[in-house]
Order: structure tokens, then C-alpha cells, then sequence
């Protein structure tokens, strides 16, 4: 349960990948979605599905069943959970705004119901507001068992509940298909293959640091002005005007490129094969799948030392960890321009990638349910 097509974006993508891989090992899956994710006046973006020439992977069975705004579509799927007689459904939770919806049909089904599996990608928000805990406390003790993707999320689960929980680390994006000849990635985007790029990718959140990037980057141009380029390209979940001014205030705008919008599957590989390096500059993150989209593409990463980000990015292997300060983040852009360095954080990444697996992913959830069973 959670996004699949036609709703867009990573959570979407690790929902069908897991469904693909669970499928390959011989289990009967459906992958159960929204026909209600978000109220449109409560979601930031300028759209929540994918366009409708898009189509949905092949071999999966995708069904719209849930409202999430809605108690009595929670009692009927709740119903047909029952009737339907599954052994185990595997929850997406990535905010309490969830909790209601997921926690309640759990809880109808606490007599006969299947074993109910989280795969959590935050518990506490970064945007935080009064009602999170006690709509955490009401979903996680439904649950029977849980897989985390960060320690800091794993500590955090102990606040709630001591059910079994396994750590596996986010897998690989690995459905965007092979590299892209640089010259022509960067063609694709209209961008001129002669400069280097620093990659900003993702939805735009305050809470990711794009200003300290900004900050960064202009003193770095300052202090030496290389033919690096900064490329922000995500949709704005934020008002884009204070980011507009801070790049005129800083004499950059010559410098920095914006590709505002959703960025779609077909045309992430330009981006990230374009890119000399990704830049993560958050002030605070459990994990971020855009760092499991760079080790795809072998793209060496500067992250900040905040939540699960170094248990991801290794520091002097497959990029640079630095402080979410400017200065440490001005460092950081020097540094990693070395054409040595990030010959030596490709290969690091090659190496490391082999953790991040779908296979040890679903062996996780397994585990967990077996644990539970018992």
C-alpha cells in the first residue's frame, strides 16, 4: 500500500521495484494505491500524478482503493483486506498526515488480520507541527514490524514501539537505464558541454540547504572563478522568489541554471550524466533516494553531516561529507572540482553500490515477518 502509477516520483518507484521483485520470487502481489493521496489544496506541487502518456510497468497489478481523506473508504478496504485474505501488507510511511488512513485500517483488521510490515522512510517530519506524535504513536503501534533506512529513523521507532525492526539501507534506482554520453546528456538540456556541473536534484524544501549551496557557490566563484555551473532542476515545494533574489544579490544568476518542474523519469539520466558531482547540502535528512539515483549513474556526491547521510555518501570513497555551513560547504565545491579525486570517488562508487540491493531489501521484509510470525 502507497503511490504507484499513476502517481509519480521515488516513493512511487520503491513501491513498484519491491512489488517486481517480490513478484520475481514467486509470491502474488497487487500493489493497492490511492484514488485520494493528498487534498490539491494541501499539496505543494503543481501536480501529483505523472503525465498520461506515461504508462505503468509492465506485469504489476496496480488497483486504486484508497482515500486517504476518507473514514469510510478506510472501513472498506479494511473489508476487502479481509475478504481477500492476504498474508502480509507492506506499508509506505513517509508522514503522520498518513497515520489516520493506514493506522485505522490496520486496526479494524486487529482480530484476523494479516501481518502488517512497515517500510518507513521518515517518522518525525521536517516540518514539524503539534499533531505529529500522537498520529505516529497511533500508526507505528498498529503495526506488526518494520524495515528502516537510516539509524537516526531506527532510533527514532524506539521512542514508539519495540516491535521487530530491520535496518536496510535504501536500495538502488537502478529503472533509468544505462549512462548517457556526457555531450549529448548535456545537449539534451541545453546545456554546454564545455563547462562542469554541480548538481542540485530533487524537490525544492527548505529544509535541503539550497540557500547555504547558493552561499557556497558564490564565495567559491569569488575566491576562484572556474567554469563551474550550478544546476538546480526540481520542482519548487517552496516559495522560488527568495531563492531568485539571493541569486541576483550574489551576482550568480550567470552561473546557475534552473530547470523548475518535476523532472520525469525518461529525463533523469541527462541530468545526473551531464553532472560532474551532486551536491546535498541539507540541514537535516534521514535519507535521500536522489543519492541512490548518483550511485546508479557513478556519480561521486558532497553531502552534509546530517541524519543518514554519511552512512550513504562515504567520506573519501565516494565523495565528500562536510558540515551544513558555508564555509564547510565552499571547502567541499574546491575540493571535489579535482579531476584525481573524482576518478577515485567513481570507482569508489562502483565498488560500494553492491550493498544497495532490492534483493536484500525483500529479504528484510522477510525476515521481519517471519520474526513476527513466530
Amino acid at each position: 500500500m502507497g503511490p504507484a502509477h499513476p502517481y509519480r516520483g521515488g516513493l512511487a518507484s520503491i513501491i513498484q521495484r519491491m512489488a517486481g521483485e517480490f513478484r520475481r520470487r514467486g509470491h502474488e502481489i497487487e500493489i493497492w494505491t490511492f484514488k485520494v493521496q493528498y487534498p490539491t489544496w494541501l499539496f505543494p506541487g503543481k501536480s501529483q500524478t505523472v503525465e498520461p502518456s506515461v504508462s505503468a510497468p509492465p506485469g504489476l497489478r496496480i488497483r486504486r482503493e484508497i482515500n486517504t481523506i476518507n473514514p469510510l473508504n478506510w472501513w472498506r478496504v479494511a473489508r476487502k483486506l479481509r475478504r481477500e485474505g492476504a498474508d502480509m501488507v507492506l506499508l509506505k510511511y513517509w508522514t503522520p498526515f498518513l497515520a489516520p488512513c493506514f493506522g485505522t485500517i490496520a486496526r479494524l483488521l486487529r482480530k484476523k488480520k494479516p501481518r502488517f510490515i512497515c517500510q518507513l522512510d521518515n517518522i518525525e517530519p521536517h516540518e514539524h507541527h503539534r499533531f505529529d506524535r500522537p498520529l505516529n504513536r497511533y500508526f507505528l503501534r498498529a503495526m506488526d514490524g518494520f524495515i528502516y533506512m537510516s539509524e537516526q529513523v531506527g532510533r527514532e521507532l524506539r521512542a514508539y514501539t519495540d516491535n521487530p525492526a530491520l535496518f536496510a539501507p535504501h536500495p538502488l534506482f537502478d529503472h533509468f537505464g544505462e549512462r548517457v554520453d556526457r555531450d549529448t546528456a548535456c545537449r539534451n538540456q541545453g546545456l554546454d558541454p564545455t563547462c562542469r556541473y554541480a548538481l542540485f536534484f530533487g524537490l525544492v524544501r527548505d529544509y535541503k540547504g539550497l540557500d547555504l549551496l547558493l552561499d557556497a557557490f558564490a564565495k567559491l566563484k569569488k575566491r576562484n572563478p572556474t567554469n563551474l555551473k550550478l544546476l538546480i532542476a526540481g520542482e519548487f515545494y517552496t516559495p522560488k522568489d527568495p531563492y531568485l533574489q539571493q541569486i541576483e544579490r550574489l551576482g550568480i544568476a550567470d552561473d546557475v541554471t534552473i530547470h523548475d518542474r518535476f523532472i520525469p523519469d525518461a529525463e533523469v539520466p541527462n541530468y545526473f550524466c551531464a553532472a560532474d558531482f551532486l551536491v546535498l547540502p541539507y540541514r537535516s535528512a534521514t535519507q535521500s533516494g536522489v543519492t541512490q539515483i548518483a550511485y546508479h549513474f557513478d556519480l561521486p556526491m558532497i553531502a552534509t553531516n546530517v541524519g543518514g547521510l554519511p552512512e550513504v555518501v562515504i567520506d573519501g570513497r565516494t565523495g565528500i561529507v562536510c558540515e551544513p555551513t558555508v564555509a564547510s560547504l565552499t571547502h567541499a565545491l574546491e575540493k571535489i572540482q579535482h579531476t584525481e579525486l573524482l576518478d577515485t570517488f567513481r570507482a569508489g562508487l562502483g565498488a560500494e553500490k553492491k550493498r544497495f540491493s532490492w534483493e536484500s531489501m525483500c529479504d528484510r521484509v522477510e525476515e521481519v515477518f517471519r520474526v513476527r510470525k513466530r
